[in-house]
């Protein structure tokens, strides 16, 4: 897509389709809440990548790629969602707002929730069932997702908005190496400050803390870091998983030794001969909580 039909779809409340026939619409119609102004990265949306009718499942992954509050990386984003669709999932890839632009939180949590809640109704439309609709997210992309395992809501039932009356709460949660808590001395400090300001309060600071937010409502979580990765320590997933197991909610957790910061899928080029472990392990994790096809399926 040129940049003048993308701004064209930006700005324009009617859906467009781009060349490789994905969906990318507005998160609201007339203007996100909060918005500072109406370029391209004041307007959250999200771009959807539909499965095959003869590998569809019905399940749903929102996906917040990461890039330290103050960008997006593509290959965790649309790369993503390719490899969902081979599992049978529909991907919408979440642009959400940056703190590199001037916001900080809650606009970011409100865009992804938003995202959900957008998927749920439109559920009918896309053939998607309202009961497997999840996040996953990268690094900074990854804390996003987890705001949403610890502050979703059930949606505002007298809403005139019917997007509106949607709950937030996302059936399960894939976390990529991600930022978890916002305390020294394992928070990654780009991002905090990026969502919270160079000198946030101890109090906000607490609450975009996911480790210390679990209850036992949380959803269950696929969690997979490396011992390489030398930008977000390996115990921001520690910590959640340990918060996790004390609530008695689900998980799966994988530390590799091998891969670094940042990987993705492990190959940006889409050679799935290649892609990293963790993405085989994570098949399996989608099939056993009925999302992706079963290992059966052609």
């Amino acid at each position: 897509m040129n940049p003048i039909t993308t701004l064209l779809c930006l700005l324009s409340t009617v859906t467009c389709v781009t060349a490789q026939t994905n969906l990318s619409f507005l998160l609201w119609r007339d203007g996100a809440p909060g918005a500072l102004g109406t370029k391209a990265t004041d307007i959250p949306t999200v771009t959807v990548f539909l499965a095959t009718s003869d590998k569809a499942t019905g399940a749903a992954m929102v996906i917040c790629p990461g890039g330290g509050y103050g960008g997006l990386a593509d290959h965790e984003g649309s790369q993503y969602a390719l490899w969902l669709n081979n599992q049978g999932i529909a991907g919408f890839v979440l642009k959400y707002r940056l703190g590199s632009q001037g916001y900080r939180h809650p606009a970011m949590m409100n865009d992804a929730a938003r995202a959900i809640r957008i998927v749920r109704a439109r559920a009918d439309e896309w053939k998607l069932d309202t009961q497997r609709v999840g996040i996953m997210g990268s690094s900074a992309g990854g804390h996003l997702a987890s705001t949403l395992l610890t502050h979703w809501d059930l949606g505002d039932t007298n809403s005139a908005d019917v997007i509106e009356r949607q709950s937030s709460r996302p059936d399960a949660v894939i976390l990529c190496y991600p930022v978890i808590t916002m305390t020294d001395p394992f928070t990654h400090k780009g991002s905090r400050a990026n969502l919270l300001g160079t000198n946030p309060p101890p109090d906000l600071v607490k609450e975009l803390s996911a480790e210390l937010q679990v209850n036992k409502s949380s959803p269950p979580c696929f969690i997979w870091s490396t011992e390489e990765d030398k930008a977000v320590p390996v115990e921001n997933c520690l910590q959640l998983a340990a918060a996790l197991r004390h609530s008695g909610v689900r998980f799966d957790l994988h530390i590799y030794e091998r891969g670094g910061h940042g990987i993705g899928l492990g190959n940006k080029t889409f050679d799935t001969e290649k892609f990293h472990p963790w993405t085989r392990d994570c098949e399996f994790w989608l099939r056993e909580r009925k999302f992706g096809r079963s290992a059966s399926s052609p």
